[in-house]
């Protein structure tokens, strides 16, 4: 059978339930949600059981070895976590330039930074849950121990990797052993990934700590010396899972929450404050306009200004300022014009969204970034390694200009949404810089359009690239693009979809009801009790 072709439109509706609810980019991790809340756990459990689960059947987006924020309605308060790695504590531009490079390459050694996937998984289950970490986990290890069927996005993706790391293994001889753990399978086969699932019951019995200080450690640090790696014991051990307090702006009586940076969540919440002022009666040429322009404005500032916290010149409140988003807002006109912003590169992330009968409600993001991030992969345990450095500067006057013991630019970004103090629920569209741009098109679908969660996904969807470029779906309407192309954006047609992002929202009901939407352009799936 051909696995790629779906010649007829079809549509999803959104999923209503009662009880618990978790949507996430497959089955099989959306059905360890509901199952650990079957068992007594809470929404939190749920997150972090979806979240394990997804570095087993979508290696291509996430990993044990990446990064992961959080934003959560839990116990009638919202709380915030930021778990991102810094890099290591001898990387430096001298030392890059030493092994030949005048950039930060993709894969090997370099762009790998601690990662912050175990501790995040250890601290969220110690703070919120009500389960253990074993009990959590369990669904993910029998998943890696027993198999499962790759879907046909997954295999795309898994084989694109292959590709890349097959004609790149001769310049970095570390990422060598992904080859022969990973491979390349196809649609519908059944993968076992026996490693990855001790891997996971090392992390279940130590409370995700192995990484940091114990048998995992060991084998990273031996790898890293063996073939050339910068991570050393003290940078592992120094790991701390930082909780923040979200930041956010009020969009027409609602407000929008984000993680503070490093990471970009504020690009999306810069937006919307610009267009916070506007009525938009409809999804049309002017609507996607401003919307476009308005991105454009908070990327030429959050690429410029954003970085590690303790880096940073500016801080989150000046570039949030009413009065300095309103003078943005006026600069926008009837035309495109160019801003000056960095570069916007692709990446590799998984979302999901939970939600339990006791009135919580998780939005959860981890990454590898550019799909198995690093190519780096720890013999013997199947924990591949992000390359989240490469989003470093080498431009030593910018602000996140490359240096040891920093957290770099972070693209991924959960979202949540509350009402007058009360929870409404969580959001998010991952894909690299796609997502403040996927953020302020499905925010706006629900509040301005009053879609439910499933349209605000299906939606048509535009995306910035650099310049006047802007990219948009084949279903997008053509009406609305050529109007865009009068106004002198450069509108080009990318027929593939998860260039867009992948999204999961869920909102609760006036009458107590969760409301469920995940994405149409991928093996989104969403599982209740």
């Amino acid at each position: 059978m051909d696995h790629y072709r779906y010649p007829y439109s079809n549509r999803r509706l959104s999923v209503y339930g009662k009880n618990g609810m978790a949507a996430t980019t497959h089955p099989v991790a959306a059905d360890a949600g509901t199952e650990v809340m079957k068992a007594g756990g809470n929404a939190m459990d749920a997150a972090v059981a979806v979240a394990a689960t997804l570095t087993v059947v979508e290696p291509t987006s996430n990993g044990i070895g990446g990064d992961a924020f959080m934003i959560a309605w839990m116990n009638g308060e919202l709380h915030g976590m930021n778990a991102s790695g810094r890099s290591p504590g001898a990387l430096s531009m001298s030392e890059i330039r030493k092994r030949g490079y005048d950039h930060m390459p993709k894969y090997g050694w370099l762009p790998v930074n601690v990662p912050g996937v175990p501790a995040a998984w250890g601290s969220l289950i110690e703070r919120f849950g009500k389960l253990t970490l074993k009990e959590v986990l369990a669904p993910a290890v029998r998943a890696a121990r027993s198999g499962f069927a790759v879907t046909p996005t997954v295999a795309r993706y898994w084989r694109a990797a292959y590709e890349n790391f097959r004609r790149s293994v001769h310049e970095f001889k570390e990422i060598e052993p992904w080859l022969e753990i990973f491979g390349s399978p196809s649609p519908g086969e059944i993968k076992t990934l026996p490693h990855h699932a001790e891997t996971l019951e090392e992390l279940a019995e130590t409370g995700g700590r192995s990484v940091y200080e114990g048998k995992l450690a060991d084998e990273i640090i031996n790898y890293a010396q063996r073939t050339g790696g910068l991570l050393t014991h003290e940078d592992l051990k120094n790991f701390q899972v930082e909780y923040v307090d979200p930041i956010s702006v009020n969009y027409k009586g609602h407000e929008i929450h984000e993680i503070p940076p490093n990471g970009q969540g504020i690009t999306a919440l810069m937006a919307l404050g610009m267009l916070s002022k506007d009525s938009f009666n409809s999804l049309n040429e002017e609507t996607c306009h401003y919307q476009i322009e308005a991105i454009k404005q908070a990327f030429a500032d959050t690429t410029h200004f954003v970085a590690d916290k303790d880096y940073m010149k500016v801080s989150p409140e000046d570039l949030l300022d009413e009065s300095y988003l309103e003078q943005k807002r006026q600069e926008i006109g009837e035309s495109a014009e160019l801003r000056h912003h960095g570069d916007l590169p692709g990446g590799g992330t998984v979302y999901l969204a939970t939600a339990d009968n006791e009135g919580n409600m998780v939005s959860y993001i981890q990454s590898n970034y550019m799909g198995f991030g690093s190519g780096v992969v720890i013999p013997g345990t199947g924990l591949a390694l992000h390359n989240r450095g490469h989003n470093f500067s080498m431009d030593e006057n910018n602000v996140n200009f490359v240096a040891g013991g920093k957290k770099p630019y972070h693209t991924i970004i959960p979202g949540f949404i509350t009402k007058n103090g009360s929870p409404l629920g969580p959001f998010g569209v991952m894909g690299a810089f796609m997502q403040p741009q996927g953020h302020i098109q499905v925010a706006m679908n629900l509040i301005d359009y009053s879609m439910n969660p499933q349209s605000a996904l299906d939606a048509p969807r535009w995306q910035f690239k650099e310049g006047l470029d802007v990219e948009i779906e084949d279903r997008f309407d053509p009406d609305i693009a050529r109007a865009l192309l009068r106004r002198g954006h450069n509108i080009n047609v990318n027929l593939e979809p998860n260039s867009f992002g992948r999204g999961q929202v869920i909102m609760r009901g006036e009458n107590g009801a969760l409301i469920g939407g995940t994405e149409s352009r991928t093996d989104g799936s969403i599982s209740i009790y």
